[in-house]
């Protein structure tokens, strides 16, 4: 991994991040030198602080997508408007819960992932649909040179991604060229079901893919049938399980093993591994939906998937990292 904070781990992960969606390093180089100081204190210690300087960032290219933007530039605003979003991403996915700029940081990332999409005519379009009497939000991408209804993957965050992050890695896109869509889905826990609905995450994961199911089965564009599910870090856990539980789901690929993840905060508990964000454990407390740490780390038990794997009867592939730093491989 790149490591351009050594010793902090966090924050390198999130350059590395940002790199993944599309950021410029010289763009990502002049934030980081802000903090490079305030990086040698830990994780936890400076994060207002790379806040401001990669939300300044991001203000200043979304700055020049206006510019381009204004003088019928439309192609070369929509690369500036998807960069800013990245930075934003980044800069708020680093803070505490309790935070209070990075609700306005995230409401301006929506803002500008609009304008990303509008400007580039972008095969990307903003949907939601019905779940338990709330509503989550998606982004599906069609299938190209598919003449008929083509094969979906709904693609499922982890921990601490959203579904903005996921399309900027271009993951859907290279489905989209393969013939296959894609529905990239903020579950509960996570981006606007969390942020914007204060819906949190629940080890049952087929409660939600049930409900994009029945989102995807309206349009004609999918070939119902041919349905599965993607799942990136804990959305290893998060798609087996929903497989296991779902008949309607006819593959999956757990992009990253999680097969026992309260093991893995047992041992995060003992300070063993990484963690993926600053003030880890206010924020599990968080997506979790949880009062206290006693309580979150019980209710982690159930995020397991002892004797689930075996229902699953669609074809299930599993990929892990040798060298990952915040999974090992004897609990992947």
């Amino acid at each position: 991994m790149f490591e351009p904070f050594p010793g902090n781990y966090i924050w390198s992960l999130s350059v590395n991040i940002a790199l993944s969606m599309g950021g410029e390093i010289g763009e990502i180089d002049i934030a980081n030198r802000k903090v490079a100081e305030a990086a040698k204190q830990g994780a936890d210690h400076g994060t207002k602080a790379f806040f401001e300087a990669w939300r300044d960032m991001a203000e200043k290219v979304a700055a020049l997508g206006e510019e381009d933007e204004a003088n019928g530039r439309p192609l070369s605003a929509s690369r500036k408007y998807a960069r800013a979003v990245a930075y934003y991403i980044v800069c708020e996915r680093m803070q505490d819960r309790d935070y209070a700029p990075r609700k306005e940081a995230y409401r301006r990332m929506l803002e500008l992932r609009d304008r990303m999409i509008a400007t580039g005519g972008l095969n990307c379009e903003v949907v939601s649909f019905p779940y338990e009497g709330r509503t989550l939000s998606g982004l599906f991408v069609r299938a190209e040179g598919v003449n008929g209804p083509a094969p979906c993957m709904i693609h499922c965050n982890g921990l601490d991604s959203i579904k903005e992050m996921l399309y900027l890695s271009e993951t859907a896109q290279e489905m989209s060229r393969r013939g296959i869509a894609s529905l990239l889905i903020d579950q509960p826990g996570v981006g606007e079901a969390l942020r914007l609905e204060g819906l949190t995450a629940i080890h049952d994961s087929e409660r939600w893919a049930g409900a994009a199911i029945d989102y995807l089965e309206t349009r004609r564009e999918v070939d119902a049938r041919r349905i599965g599910i993607v799942g990136i870090s804990l959305g290893g856990y998060f798609a087996p399980r929903a497989t296991a539980f779902e008949p309607r789901l006819a593959l999956c690929v757990s992009w990253g093993g999680n097969h026992d993840w309260g093991e893995v905060q047992r041992r995060r508990m003992r300070r063993e591994g990484d963690h993926p964000v600053p003030h880890y454990w206010n924020h599990v407390l968080w997506v979790w939906g949880q009062s206290d740490v006693d309580s979150f780390m019980k209710y982690a038990e159930n995020v397991c998937l002892d004797g689930v794997v075996e229902r699953i009867r669609a074809p299930y592939l599993v990929t892990h990292g040798a060298g990952d730093r915040q999974i090992p491989l004897e609990v992947k």
